[in-house]
Formats: C-alpha cells, sequence, structure tokens
C-alpha cells in the first residue's frame, strides 16, 4: 500500500467527521511535514462538508505541495507566519496548529525566534479563535517536552529534566510555555483546547531544510551515498509515520477530552538512531559510517538518552497502528524518489 493509499485509509476511519460539518477548518504550518498530511487527510475524505484553509510562510512550496487541490473549492492557501497577529475575514471554527520551527539548526542559528514563535504562535491563534467563533484548538506540541527521563516511559502526566540555561532548550522549553499557555486561554477564557505531543514523526514531503536525523539518512541513501551518522547514535526513541501520527490527531480533535494531553507514539517503533540509520541503509543496500560532527551541528543535538512514549490515553480514543516500521520507511523513500 503507497502512501495515498494510506491517506485515503485515514480519511475513512469510523470518526465523528460530522463535527466538521459546514466548518472552516484552519491548518498552520501546512506546508511542514506533519500539516501538510493533515491537509492531505482532511481534503481526501470522501463525504467533506467543510472547508479547510491552509497556511504556511513558504507560497512557493505550498503551491507545488497542494497543485492537487487547486480547482476544489473546500481548498484555500494563505501565506501567514504565526509570529504575527492573524488578519482575516473568515471564522475558523476548528484550528489546527502544527507551525513550529522544529529543525534542529534552527535551536543553534535563531533560538530566540524558535522561542517566540512557539510562544506567540498559540497566542495569536487563540485571539484570533476567541474573536470569531472557535470551537476547538488543538495545539500539536512535541515529545521533547519531557525531557530527559529516568528510564521509565513516558506517560503524559510525566516531566522529566530540562537545562533551561542551554540554548538547545529554546525548543522544549517554549512548547511546555507554550502548552500551559493553551491550558491558561482554557481555564481563563473558557477556550476548548486539546494538546497531542507527537514523538519522533518521519514520512514523506519534508521540506528541504528539514535536517532532522531520518531526513539527513534519507537524503544520503536517495543520493548513492552510504548512511552518515554523527554520533554513536546510542539514543533509544520512539518514533510514528506521518500517516500514522495523523490519524491520531484526528482522534485528538475529534474524541479528546477538553483540556487534555494526548501523547503519539508507535510503541513498536521504539529503536536506537543506529538502529534507524541501520533500517534505512539496509533498505537500499548501503552501510552506516561515522563522521564526526562540527560544533555547529552539535549544537542541533537532542541528547536525551531515552524518549519512549506510552499511548495507552490515545488509545482508549479508539486509536490504533498497523503495519511494521521497516515497510513504512520503505514508503517514505519511494515516495520521496518519486
Amino acid at each position: 500500500m503507497a502512501y495515498q493509499d494510506d491517506i485515503k485509509k485515514v480519511a475513512t476511519l469510523l470518526l465523528p467527521w460530522d463535527k466538521l460539518s459546514g466548518c472552516n477548518v484552519l491548518v498552520t504550518g501546512a506546508t511542514g511535514l506533519i500539516g501538510g498530511c493533515l491537509v492531505d487527510v482532511l481534503m481526501a475524505h470522501e463525504n467533506k462538508d467543510y472547508n479547510v484553509y491552509a497556511s504556511g510562510r513558504n507560497e512557493e512550496r505550498a503551491k507545488n505541495r497542494f497543485l492537487r487541490y487547486v480547482n476544489d473549492k473546500t481548498f484555500h492557501f494563505f501565506k501567514y507566519d504565526v509570529m504575527q497577529p492573524l488578519v482575516c475575514d473568515v471564522d475558523f471554527q476548528y484550528i489546527i496548529h502544527a507551525a513550529s520551527g522544529a529543525c534542529p539548526a534552527e535551536f543553534g542559528k535563531h533560538p530566540v525566534e524558535v522561542m517566540k514563535g512557539n510562544i506567540n504562535g498559540v497566542d495569536n491563534l487563540m485571539s484570533y479563535g476567541i474573536q470569531h467563533g472557535m470551537k476547538r484548538l488543538l495545539y500539536i506540541s512535541s515529545g521533547e517536552v519531557y525531557g530527559e527521563g529516568d528510564g521509565r516511559v513516558f506517560t503524559e502526566e510525566y516531566s522529566g529534566y530540562v537545562d533551561c540555561a542551554s540554548p538547545r532548550s529554546c525548543y522544549p522549553s517554549s512548547k511546555r510555555a507554550a502548552e500551559t499557555l493553551c491550558i491558561s486561554y482554557g481555564v481563563e477564557y473558557n477556550v476548548d483546547v486539546v494538546i497531542a505531543r507527537p514523538c519522533h514523526v518521519y514520512g514523506p514531503e519534508f521540506t528541504e531544510s528539514d535536517n532532522r536525523v531520518y531526513a539527513q539518512f534519507i537524503r544520503n541513501v536517495l543520493q548513492g551515498e552510504d548512511v552518515v551518522m554523527k554520533s554513536t547514535g546510542e539514543q533509544f526513541r520512539s518514533w510514528c509515520y506521518v500517516v500514522d501520527c495523523v490519524s491520531g490527531l484526528l482522534h485528538v480533535l475529534l474524541k479528546g477530552e477538553n483540556g487534555e494531553v494526548y501523547n503519539i507514539a508507535d510503541e513498536d517503533s521504539n529503536i536506537t538512531i543506529r538502529q534507524l540509520a541501520e533500517l534505512i541503509a539496509g533498505l537500499v543496500g548501503r552501510k552506516v559510517i561515522m563522521k564526526c560532527p562540527d560544533d555547529f551541528e552539535k549544537k542541533g543535538y537532542n541528547m536525551v538518552s531515552k524518549s519512549v512514549f506510552s499511548t495507552k490515553k490515545l488509545e482508549a480514543l479508539g486509536w490504533n497502528v498497523e503495519g511494521c516500521m521497516r515497510d513504512k520507511m520503505l514508503k517514505t523513500i519511494t515516495k520521496v524518489n518519486l
């Protein structure tokens, strides 16, 4: 089953899609990996009677990414940077906030902008939503909020250590603050808000500037090179295929309880960075080689030793994952190579 077939399968899930009937749904960060896949699934729903508004900063990328929807009257794209107040004449009943500077290179180059983007983005969207009849906001946070743990599997109530004095903490610290801001808006202004914490997500349609490890490894093999590792790769991570992640997000959006947080991860895809490199290399007959990272590359590294998530809370909403990571990674490589 190809990537597009996976999209169609999620679009036919037995979810309360009727909640979106007659609504305007805004997806920020729509040109990113998760946001773009969300738009694809929303547009693929056979009986959709709602409008999808996709926003992002890169208009040229959006034109290419969403070319198939150009003649669909239910699809709309507008250029928008969540750092700025939203100026618009549309009432969005549902806002899915997927915009965030998540590339490790940005953590070293622009930590101030990363922090402002995560916090101000929530503030700008909440402010707009409150004034324009918003029914619910889904905030897509990050599993990085857990920080360095004590070896246990992360449940939604757990909180580990984040070094607030490290510039690299611009991302997890601002994601933590943004979550608290969401909950604070909910309490003070009676806003319906749900929060999702995806683990490390992989899939096709990642951006040209994405320098997360899986994207770098895929670029290596598609260029006919061996996979280049710049660490020992001992960090143990939960991973999730982007279409499975979006399935989880839709469960949270349409079935999640107001004010609650939900982990998203594939519990059968818990592997080390080294194992990930070997998996990707093995799919195309390459090998894994080591190179020393430069000082700038080190600034963006997530050095958390173990980041493994419990998904029992999300599964209680009816969510489940099928298929193996090897097959999903092969789909990813095949789609990127088309």
